[in-house]
């Protein structure tokens, strides 16, 4: 209750009084900046879609500054963090079983599930076996106490003295930078589950939330999450903002990330489409649509599912084609033509596409006449 209560009165109060008599250089700012990079993509990127959920793998370096990242962030260590988080996915929304089931209230899930009797005698690490076989991980549980000390106070406290001005380094890189990543985080156990749109599923409360994943580096696409959890990507349109996904691809690229995991895009389409004719269906229980515009809607719906199997088929033996290096001519033109096929299979789905969005228009159109 303490440290949830003083650190953000700390925060309202002392930053602005010192910002106002003394006044904040570019450095200062940077540092503040540079921790909450430093504190968010290791929740995000280490914490989050590394351990918990083994999306992929890190380089025993990398994994190191995530683990002090992540004591940096104050969030505890991760073995309480992924096992909490392993748990709230396996019981999502049951209040009992959940950690921070959304069901109980915004407050809840968001701060008040934190603030509770810990019983440390009986910690239950059953469903993080593997991580609890990583050193550094280990090594991180082991003296967490120790590197938030150093990464809170000691890291800020030097920036500062390097510069000249330790106060000011220490009151934006050491408390108003921990307020602010650990409410960041605390908005996807909270607004993630309460307000956005259920793209891929409605089987949880998750939410995709596009200005939520602005300020999460790229947590706000939760409903594809909570639907695919194993997918290192959260936004999976390039025009998705989701850093966390470009920083470990990134990585990908010179050795410190590897077996990058990626849903099947016809999974995603197949879930996409599946909540889509589920709500068009559901409006037709409350809005008087003729019946031909229902008739068609089902036509549509079991030919774009078709059409789905059909283009995944076609994609996985043009990709399988792809990557065998045969080098006869026969075997060049087996390529060629599995090419071609994959890409008219593509311009069909394309086109099967621009058709269903547009009799969902037709369907939006329609009930809003006969209100």
């Amino acid at each position: 209750m303490l440290l949830f209560s003083l650190t953000p009165l700390l925060a309202v109060i002392l930053v602005p009084l010192y910002g106002y008599y003394d006044g904040y250089d570019l450095y200062e700012w940077m540092v503040f900046l540079g921790m909450m990079l430093f504190c968010g993509l290791s929740i995000t990127a280490g914490y989050h879609r590394m351990w918990s959920h083994k999306s992929f793998r890190g380089h025993p370096a990398l994994r190191l500054v995530f683990a002090l990242g992540g004591a940096c962030a104050l969030q505890n260590d991760v073995m309480h963090w992924a096992s909490d988080h392993r748990r709230h996915h396996r019981h999502v929304d049951h209040n009992d079983l959940d950690p921070y089931s959304a069901g109980r209230g915004f407050w809840f899930s968001h701060i008040g599930w934190i603030l509770r009797d810990y019983d440390s005698g009986k910690e239950d690490f059953s469903n993080i076996k593997d991580i609890q076989q990583d050193k550094i991980a280990l090594w991180q549980h082991q003296n967490y106490l120790l590197l938030v000390l150093l990464t809170n106070i000691a890291l800020p406290a030097v920036l500062g003295y390097l510069h000249g001005d330790i106060i000011a380094c220490l009151l934006l890189g050491g408390i108003l930078r921990l307020v602010m990543s650990q409410h960041v985080t605390y908005t996807i156990n909270s607004i993630a589950h309460m307000w956005g749109k259920q793209t891929y599923s409605d089987a949880s409360s998750a939410r995709d939330n596009p200005l939520l994943a602005l300020i999460t580096y790229g947590e706000g696409y939760h409903n594809y999450h909570h639907t695919f959890q194993w997918d290192y990507r959260n936004g999976i349109k390039w025009w998705h903002f989701d850093p966390t996904k470009w920083l470990i691809r990134s990585f990908s690229w010179v050795g410190l990330t590897k077996d990058l995991k990626r849903t099947d895009p016809a999974r995603v389409e197949t879930a996409r489409l599946r909540m889509q004719y589920q709500q068009a269906r559901r409006q037709f229980e409350f809005g008087r649509i003729p019946d031909n515009l229902r008739t068609k809607l089902e036509q549509e719906y079991e030919q774009f599912q078709q059409l789905l199997k059909e283009w995944n088929m076609t994609r996985q033996q043009w990709l399988e084609a792809r990557e065998r290096r045969i080098q006869e001519t026969l075997a060049q033109w087996e390529r060629m033509e599995l090419r071609d096929s994959y890409k008219e299979m593509k311009f069909a789905l394309k086109v099967q596409r621009k058709r269903w969005h547009e009799l969902l228009r037709s369907l939006q159109s329609s009930e809003a006449t006969a209100a």
